[in-house]
């Protein structure tokens, strides 16, 4: 009997500060990341963001350790999701700027008896940028092998019941025995240049929707933030990116203890690691917050491993 496949998407990160420069060059040379018509004008354009970002990327990554988290805490996610689904499922992951690539992970799966493959994107909400950019790496990769198992997809799980529960699970632990209503919650997603979103990206629509649903999840479990509010992180580049961002948000709310909550991210990286813990918290204590703290992403907890199971079993 054929086995079935689930292939967990995501990014990457660098497994060490050798492979920063390949992160930076696979990631702008995506025509989902820079979205120019032209190859060889994203080519030029790609080259520059390259030279100029290799070396400070570098000493991002050196302060984490020399490499981002997001590869160990996908393994660990893997490990356990394999162990939940049995021998007769096979877990894998592909990475989209660094290894594991996929074309090396649909050559192991081609050497086996697979009659299904369910991709799950570690995207909660769908994006050109992100989803559409994965899956159809993937797609192409497995075209290309000849492979003939059915492949299925799925392009958004925000609204998963499990999933977030992981979120709240995260977002009480950094509340931890304090008054909710001594603090501002601040969902932090992952910006988008405006160009993208007024193409027809639904990122921001399902940000949107995303935070109503956890606000009226929060109600129910009377998690009783004093307010609760939406921003966007990561802004690079002259162009005009969703609003309003991070910092602008902070300014707002810089007399009482925030906790920022990443909203667009499954797995810890640099951008939660380094610019939440790290960037942030040193404008967070120039503005006087009283409190900073950051939750951390779902990574490999159980609740995230029972809604990928979820998922998994839906797409059946």
């Amino acid at each position: 009997m054929a086995k079935e496949a689930v292939i967990l998407l995501n990014m990457g990160g660098p497994n060490n500060l050798d492979e920063v420069e390949l992160f930076l060059k696979n990631m702008f040379s995506d025509k989902n990341i820079l979205t120019m018509k032209s190859d060889l004008l994203r080519k030029v354009i790609g080259g520059l963001i390259v030279f100029n970002r290799t070396e400070s990327s570098q000493e991002i990554y050196r302060q984490l350790g020399g490499k981002s988290p997001i590869v160990g805490h996908t393994k660990s996610l893997v490990a356990k999701l394999q162990k939940r689904l049995g021998e007769n499922v096979i877990v894998d992951f592909v990475m989209r700027y660094t290894p594991p690539f996929a074309k090396e992970v649909i050559e192991r799966l081609n050497e086996q008896d697979i009659g299904k493959i369910y991709l799950i994107p570690l995207y909660p909400q769908q994006s050109t940028t992100t989803t559409k950019s994965s899956l159809e790496d993937f797609e192409e990769h497995y075209h290309n092998s000849k492979g003939d198992a059915v492949v299925v997809e799925i392009k958004h799980f925000f609204e998963n019941d499990s999933y977030n529960k992981a979120l709240l699970e995260h977002i009480k632990e950094e509340v931890r025995e304090d008054d909710y209503r001594d603090f501002d919650i601040i969902f932090s997603a992952h910006g988008l240049p405006q160009k993208i979103v007024d193409a027809g990206d639904v990122y921001q629509k399902h940000i949107e929707k995303h935070v109503e649903i956890l606000k009226q999840k929060m109600q129910d479990a009377q998690m009783d933030f004093h307010e609760v509010h939406l921003a966007y992180q990561s802004k690079v580049g002259p162009l005009e990116w969703l609003k309003p961002s991070l910092e602008e948000k902070m300014k707002v709310v810089r007399n009482r203890g925030i906790i920022v909550c990443p909203l667009a991210f499954t797995i810890d990286n640099s951008e939660t690691d380094f610019e939440l813990e790290i960037e942030y918290r040193e404008i967070a204590e120039k503005l006087g917050f009283r409190e900073y703290r950051v939750s951390s992403c779902p990574n490999d907890s159980d609740l995230f491993v029972d809604a990928l199971q979820e998922i998994y079993t839906k797409m059946r």
